[in-house]
């Protein structure tokens, strides 16, 4: 008996209907299926609810129905415990999903039986250091694709100081700061302009935002150096992980991202070909 969670998109129709659709096909063959507690409420399946803290124990496979954000989610809840991820592209872009919805119960005959592969992916580790953080609040996350230091919405450019590996950088004034992953690289950091980097890389890649100032550049750095923002202006920035806003931080708060020791593992059906991901993807046509 194998152990799945499914972790559905909240406002997709199909997301929904998928997961009721593969939740009695697994539990008709013997297996045990697990829900987000939010998630089994929307979509109807109580009875498979277990709290966050608990999903990932004794997984076997986590199953993200959605687009990439809630694959961003679901490796955020199992990675800790090295659970292999399979994205089912019931979104947009879908650039991190494996398989469409009419594979589905296909795909999970495949992974039962052993018929797949595994694509390990290098996490951001995430830690917060502020003086009025909330006592009760998570002060650390990992992160798939990028953590951002960056202006609040109706504020000014923020002044943000750059440490690397404990030697002061630069200090940047800018929109914000983006501290990437290669998976990351295709998400914000792209957006503004940073470079597209293969996924299976370990490496870190820091893009200001807008910078009012010559240097605009990203740097390129190792996967374990330590990059340290810290506000020393007056103005807040707001922290987010992954797109999840987590917070205001203020002259003399900082934020320290370095590369995790846990890996995002995602299910693949032989080689992911990059080029093409990307080509497709991007609109990107023979010439």
């Amino acid at each position: 008996m194998a152990v799945v969670a499914l972790v559905v998109h909240h406002e997709r129709d199909e997301a929904t209907a998928t997961a009721r659709r593969v939740t009695d096909w697994l539990v008709a063959r013997g297996h045990e299926v697990r829900c987000p507690r939010l998630d089994a409420r929307i979509v109807g399946l109580e009875d498979h609810g277990v709290d966050d803290e608990r999903l990932a124990e004794g997984l076997d496979l986590a199953v993200s129905l959605g687009g990439d954000g809630t694959i961003l989610r679901t490796v955020d809840l199992v990675s800790t415990e090295a659970v292999p991820v399979l994205g089912v592209h019931i979104g947009q872009l879908g650039y991190l999903t494996e398989v469409e919805p009419d594979v589905l119960e296909e795909s999970l005959e495949r992974i039962l039986a052993g018929d797949h592969d595994v694509q390990e992916r290098m996490l951001l580790s995430v830690a917060v250091e502020a003086a009025a953080w909330p006592a009760a609040a998570p002060t650390s996350w990992l992160a798939l694709n990028e953590a951002v230091l960056e202006k609040t919405p109706s504020g000014h450019t923020v002044r943000l100081e750059v440490w690397v590996n404990g030697r002061f950088f630069t200090t940047y004034a800018t929109d914000g700061l983006i501290v990437a992953t290669p998976t990351g690289s295709t998400a914000y950091a792209f957006s503004a302009r940073g470079p597209i980097v293969a996924p299976t890389h370990r490496s870190l890649q820091l893009t200001p935002v807008s910078p009012h100032m010559l240097f605009d550049r990203t740097l390129v750095l190792n996967p374990d150096d330590e990059i340290r923002l810290a506000v020393c202006g007056h103005r807040p920035a707001t922290l987010s992980v992954d797109g999840r806003n987590l917070g205001e931080l203020r002259a003399g708060d900082a934020v320290v991202c370095t590369g995790s020791e846990h890996r995002a593992r995602m299910v693949t059906f032989g080689e992911r070909d990059f080029h093409s991901i990307l080509k497709a993807k991007f609109g990107l046509e023979d010439r």
